[in-house]
């Protein structure tokens, strides 16, 4: 199984082409309709994937934690993705997917893992409406396959967030300052409705204005209807929007992308573009300067967020 993941740091080159690898996996054969569906999550986020160590269970966890288990040392919670979900499969989980979101590490239970899939983020297609309304937002794209198979991501910062992870205590937004300035906006670009939200919030505690898009593609056809009117109406885009902010994995077109678009227009020129992300190693971080990125933030850090707008809003 190692195998599936050797050289996975050297797969940081793919940032930049709006390609991406996904290790797809499966749940096992819900018993609802006797399907058993593909399941697909980002190479960069897994660290290894494993035979399901012994695992200690905790009181008072929210049902689908399994409990923890210690690893080289760091002792990691363990979430059994079939069970959050809502899915009764025939079998029990065999396989421990290892990964890590904003330098927070965890296990997740599935039946088995297939194999790594090179695509183009254009590939990965927004999912019907209906079936975002049906998982509240779980889903944030789904791909198909040569044999017709669809392989579904998985909204992790939702999982995360709802297993106690991240916090979203009211506190956290209450903490955060008015930015003090008027007339400030805030473009920003996510595909994971949690991360929206998260955003949203800070935004709100700063007194800042904001237009939202649900992935790379979304934004830069608003963005560039702004480019648009800005032009025709004989002012600079920056009167309108002060800072683009933009997550790294989002359908259609990544994060980097966008942000090449962006750098390669001369109608943005004075406005930062501040990349938010859950993709939290160094390599990914130098990917988005060489982009163009002019700021990076993790994300799930609502002060450091506000923190960092409010210098380039300034």
């Amino acid at each position: 199984m190692s195998d599936l993941l050797r050289n996975i740091d050297a797969r940081t080159k793919l940032a930049g082409t709006n390609k991406l690898e996904i290790l797809m996996f499966s749940l096992g054969k819900d018993m609802r309709n006797g399907r058993e569906e593909t399941f697909g999550i980002n190479v960069f986020k897994v660290r290894e994937v494993m035979r399901i160590p012994e695992i200690t269970r905790a009181p008072e966890m929210p049902s689908a934690v399994e409990g923890m288990v210690s690893l080289r040392g760091q002792l990691v919670p363990v979430i059994d993705l079939a069970k959050y979900i809502g899915m009764e499969t025939d079998s029990v989980p065999e396989i421990m997917i290892v990964t890590e979101y904003n330098g927070h590490t965890q296990g997740f239970l599935v039946k088995a893992v297939d194999n790594i899939l090179r695509l183009d983020w254009s590939a990965m297609r927004v999912p019907p409406a209906m079936l975002t309304a049906e998982m509240g937002g779980l889903v944030t794209a789904i791909t198909e396959l040569k044999d017709k198979r669809l392989v579904m991501m998985l909204d992790v910062e939702k999982v995360l967030s709802e297993t106690g992870h991240f916090d979203n205590d009211d506190a956290v937004f209450r903490s955060v300052p008015p930015l003090g300035k008027e007339n400030r906006t805030v473009f920003f670009a996510d595909d994971s409705s949690v991360a929206r939200n998260q955003i949203q919030r800070t935004l709100e505690a700063m007194q800042v204005n904001s237009i939202s898009a649900v992935n790379g593609r979304q934004a830069w056809i608003e963005l560039s209807k702004m480019a648009d009117l800005a032009d025709s109406s004989g002012q600079p885009l920056k009167n309108l929007i002060q800072v683009i902010l933009t997550d790294v994995e989002m359908p259609e077109m990544d994060g980097y992308m966008l942000t090449r678009k962006i750098k390669a227009d001369k109608r943005f020129n004075g406005i930062p573009v501040l990349m938010h992300s859950s993709l939290s190693s160094t390599s990914n971080e130098q990917m988005g300067k060489a982009v163009g990125v002019d700021e990076y933030v993790p994300k799930f850090e609502a002060q450091k967020l506000a923190q960092t707008l409010a210098r380039l809003l300034a």
